[in-house]
């Protein structure tokens, strides 16, 4: 795809589509340009069947500093933080949950807010050692939003999730690895070679299978085991028609290496 935009950087080379957050001035703090860009952005590497999987990052020290306090401050009269997030915040979740396609944050520095959310919203996270999440709202009388309430409780547990929310600590790398916060830490200078790890493997992997395996993991979140045994099957029905499959099998038996198309 090539698509050029005012805050964000897009690149995709080899099956893989690199998002780039690019406010580095601001820490790649969210105006209203860049919600809707990268909700655009999402929507475009979604339907680009050569991209097979997402690299989300930041230009700059930062990942994301959330919603750009300033650019609100600009706005005149009283902004609706309700239709804001409807509009702007809660399209971007959407469209990242729904890709059929894995979603790797390369955290390069701190993710705040929005950006916490933005980045607990993605399938893995590769840190960097000097990186850290925090869940700012309270800190400016808010409440977590962008799916926070969500994805957090979900990861940390309750109890803990009450009190990153409500006190607003911030996380270190590693001590967002113990909590399972994200997936691995590695020193600054190695992040790319680590996020190159994964995106290798899925790039080459059987995105069909992965896709649908997405979609089931999400849906597990609020389904009882009936009702996952029911979807499971169906997905398996799916899965068990694709040139993936077929490959896969032909593979293993011929004793080989298998060459998946994502399809």
């Amino acid at each position: 795809m090539e698509k050029n935009y005012t805050y964000l950087l897009v690149e995709s080379v080899n099956g893989i589509a690199t998002i780039t957050l690019n406010r580095p001035d601001v820490f790649n703090a969210f105006n209203d340009e860049l919600s809707y860009e990268l909700q655009d952005a999402l929507k475009q590497v979604t339907l680009d069947k050569t991209v097979r999987v997402v690299v989300l990052t930041g230009a700059g020290k930062a990942f994301c500093s959330g919603q750009d306090l300033k650019a609100i401050k600009e706005v005149a009269g009283k902004r609706d933080l309700s239709e804001s997030l409807h509009k702007r915040y809660n399209p971007i979740i959407r469209a990242m949950r729904a890709m059929p396609k894995p979603i790797i944050c390369r955290l390069n520095g701190v993710a705040a807010g929005a950006g916490c959310s933005i980045a607990l919203a993605c399938d893995l996270i590769v840190a960097a050692e000097n990186a850290s999440l925090i869940e700012v709202f309270v800190n400016v009388g808010l409440v977590l939003d962008s799916g926070s309430s969500y994805f957090l409780p979900r990861i940390v547990g309750s109890t803990k999730a009450f009190e990153l929310s409500t006190m607003g600590s911030k996380v270190t790398a590693a001590d967002a690895l113990q909590l399972g916060m994200v997936n691995k830490v590695v020193p600054i200078e190695q992040l790319d070679e680590a996020v190159k790890f994964y995106t290798d493997y899925y790039s080459n992997a059987p995105t069909k299978a992965i896709g649908l395996m997405k979609k089931m993991l999400n849906k597990s979140f609020h389904s009882d085991l009936d009702t996952m045994l029911e979807y499971e099957a169906h997905c398996q029905q799916i899965a068990g028609n694709s040139y993936d499959n077929a490959e896969g099998v032909a593979a293993f038996n011929e004793k080989r290496k298998p060459v998946f198309k994502g399809e």
